[in-house]
């Protein structure tokens, strides 16, 4: 049962005036720190091959006290909101500060900017409305063709409500809905199995997400991912010129080179982008922004977990790196200001700096035009899994999606295709740039150090030279 009522812990569980003495012992001599309370909920439905597999809702709460001084962070958090379990946190996070002498951060700037509903998601819709859809999905898609023997129909909300305390008094709040529908199916022909993946969501409710005219028109982009698939001969291997398509395959993008502008490997110097700040680090005509700031998008925030308004930063424009997404203890070590990238996967995590939505922006060229140029290669518009090592970029990434091209006709579509390389090569071979630039249906998630959080990603219709291409056939 969804708790409706606005969580105000500083009324129901925590006297204001209390916690804030707690913080302000935790953090006397420290450079900064916060109280973070959260509650969350969070609902999840699958449906799968016919009934329900999965029905699960989940509720959790908590804090999180941070005291930072330097480069030392301190932090203890707790699933009980109440006064003695600040008090055990304050001894823990006090080990940071040692014997003092920082100066506190001023406070974040304050902003009126709001980029979503505030309404819980979960309660958008009744549960019976909700497993009937799953249901319907399950119908249709079945009913488009004779080779569907499976369906997989997923639809999930969370609400997640923040309330951030500073040494100050300075006290910010965000509420954060997020909703997701997946639709997945299996076909068969002649003993061969394929599947296809279509969904998305964002920070919305739940009424768009089950309108029939949204999950069926993801029911027939899964199932002609899925038969195209089936019809897909083994990928070519070898070093080929690549064609992105737009939106989705961002996800490149995000992980070859957005954690590598992430100030802290940065700062440490173990990103492949360390100290080339003003530097020419991609073709020319190539812009990279991290935006958390478009309304409703599932990378966007408000404010960030330290409670600094999210912002639209640019990282790499026309080719020279002016810009490291950073949170406040590192934008403080590296003598910046804080872009709003402070994010953490709970009030059980420090906040560290991450990604939000992050893409390029488009240029002026034809998409067709751009693919037609390719003599011989990968036209490549879904992806799956990938792989990044942040100290050098170097990347591996799945194809869900793909197409051989030779003369710049598109011809088959291929299976296995992996693609290789390294970030920072990547961006200096990039060839063309399309007019189509498309965020993602929104349905990412990122890692780092074991934190996960929602993303968005995004480009255009983009030409790369020179990938390593994996595959099974000759090339």
């Amino acid at each position: 049962m969804t708790d409706t009522a606005a969580f105000r812990p500083f009324e129901t569980m925590l006297d204001r005036d209390t916690a804030l003495h707690r913080l302000s012992e935790a953090t006397a001599g420290a450079d900064d720190g916060e109280l973070f309370l959260e509650r969350r909920q969070s609902e999840a439905l699958v449906f799968d091959d016919g009934r329900v597999k999965t029905a699960s809702f989940d509720a959790a709460q908590g804090f999180g006290l941070r005291a930072v001084r330097g480069e030392v962070s301190g932090y203890a958090h707790s699933s009980e909101i109440s006064e003695p379990a600040l008090t055990r946190a304050v001894e823990t996070a006090r080990l940071a500060v040692g014997d003092g002498g920082g100066t506190m951060a001023p406070p974040p700037p304050r902003t009126n900017r709001h980029l979503y509903t505030d309404a819980d998601p979960i309660a958008g819709a009744e549960f019976p409305v909700k497993l009937e859809t799953l249901r319907e999905i399950d119908d249709f898609a079945r009913s488009l063709d004779p080779r569907v023997v499976q369906v997989t129909a997923t639809l999930a909300a969370s609400h997640q409500e923040v309330v951030i305390l500073r040494p100050d008094g300075t006290e910010v709040s965000d509420s954060r809905p997020m909703t997701r529908l997946n639709v997945s199916v299996i076909v068969d022909q002649d003993g061969r199995r394929e599947s296809g993946t279509a969904g998305g969501g964002g920070r919305v409710g739940l009424d768009g997400l089950i309108d029939p005219a949204d999950w069926q028109a993801k029911a027939h982009e899964a199932l002609r991912i899925a038969l195209v698939n089936l019809r897909a001969e083994p990928a070519p291997a070898g070093v080929m010129d690549v064609v992105l398509g737009p939106g989705w395959p961002g996800i490149l993008l995000h992980e070859a080179i957005g954690h590598g502008l992430e100030g802290d490997f940065n700062r440490k110097g173990s990103s492949a982008f360390a100290g080339l700040m003003g530097q020419r680090i991609a073709a020319p005509g190539v812009t990279v922004l991290d935006d958390g700031t478009i309304p409703d998008r599932r990378g966007s925030i408000t404010v960030d977990d330290e409670g600094t308004p999210s912002g639209k930063n640019v990282l790499i424009e026309d080719g020279i790196l002016v810009g490291y997404m950073q949170d406040r203890q590192n934008a403080r070590l590296m003598g910046v200001d804080p872009t709003g990238n402070g994010r953490r996967e709970s009030y059980a995590h420090a906040p560290m700096p991450r990604m939000t939505n992050t893409y390029m922006l488009g240029g002026d060229a034809d998409p067709a035009d751009i693919v037609a140029d390719l003599k011989d290669g990968i036209y490549a518009v879904g992806f799956g899994g990938g792989q990044v090592d942040i100290t050098n970029g170097k990347f591996v990434f799945s194809c869900t999606e793909a197409y051989r091209v030779q003369n710049g006709k598109v011809g088959a579509p291929v299976k296995g295709a992996t693609l290789i390389g390294d970030g920072a090569t990547a961006l200096q071979q990039i060839r063309a740039l399309g007019n189509d630039m498309a965020l993602d249906p929104g349905m990412g998630n990122c890692g780092k150090q074991g934190q996960w959080v929602p993303v968005g990603v995004g480009q255009p219709t983009v030409m790369i030279g020179g990938l390593t291409v994996g595959g099974s056939a000759a090339g």
